[in-house]
């Protein structure tokens, strides 16, 4: 309670025009946005449910109605292939990735993505990538290649991630430097595609 009285006191002695000369400045300094997503809605995209095929091609045709609705950035769940070892239900969640480098064969190709992408550009709008950092899916390549990349319990197992009931997916570890810099170059090589 003394520290917030010191407060007032100061304020109260501080001259009115510098204050409000602070105040709005860093209001200004708050409010301005000049990256790219300024006021574009985002609009998120479930491949596999957004049309009857499932497909990019099929997503594709719906581009000119979601610019239309005023969508400025088209967020992409997972595009990865999905695990099949510890599936949860039969098509699996898009959350348990077997290959960061990989398109789900499902949706198309990775030619059919990138053409995909390119029709969202086009249409002025952009693309997020839902990436899935935290976990991979049990029959992910790494588990054979890296096993020391995931978090295991006493006895040495994978675990899925503390806290949750996903049993669809294994911890990473991201103590390992080498960890990290394979993801940021599974990301690159979405950014250049």
């Amino acid at each position: 309670m003394k520290r917030n009285d010191d407060i007032l006191k100061y304020l109260k002695s501080f001259p009115l025009y510098l204050l409000l000369l602070f105040l709005t400045q860093s209001s200004l300094v708050c409010q301005t946005h000049h990256d790219w997503s300024y006021n574009l809605p985002i609009y998120e995209v479930n491949v596999r449910q957004y049309t009857s095929t499932g497909t990019f091609a099929g997503f594709a045709t719906h581009l000119d109605r979601l610019k239309e609705l005023g969508a400025g950035i088209l967020w992409f769940m997972p595009i990865h292939p999905i695990g099949v070892q510890n599936r949860i239900g039969s098509l699996g969640s898009y959350y348990s990735v077997k290959d960061y480098y990989g398109v789900n064969s499902e949706f198309g190709t990775l030619d059919q993505f990138r053409m995909l992408v390119d029709s969202i550009h086009a249409k002025g709008m952009y693309v997020l990538m839902d990436w899935v950092g935290n976990h991979t899916s049990w029959d992910n390549v790494l588990t054979v290649t890296h096993p020391d990349w995931y978090a295991k319990d006493g006895n040495g197992n994978f675990i899925p991630p503390p806290g949750t009931n996903w049993s669809d997916v294994i911890q990473l570890n991201y103590s390992k430097p080498e960890l990290r810099t394979y993801m940021i170059d599974a990301m690159k090589f979405w950014l250049i595609q």
